[in-house]
């Protein structure tokens, strides 16, 4: 059997931390794909504000698996 996963590129956001930012990238990608196996960090960055931290992103790569008529 054949396993085939596709891979996206999304963004992730969070005035929190970096962790919530990925887990909010996750969430968002669950909404519209199922299957999901992976996610790959590519970069990180802080919006910073007055010498603080006002916002967080990752920039992410998803990994999910495609089954049968999924397949495109």
């Amino acid at each position: 059997m054949i396993m085939i996963v596709k891979v996206i590129e999304v963004i992730g956001a969070s005035d929190k931390g970096f962790t919530e930012a990925t887990e909010n990238a996750v969430s968002e990608v669950a909404k519209t794909v199922k299957n999901i196996k992976s996610i790959y960090i590519e970069n990180m960055n802080a919006n910073v504000e007055n010498n603080k931290i006002v916002s967080y992103a990752v920039n992410a790569k998803v990994s999910f698996e495609v089954r049968g008529s999924d397949v495109s």
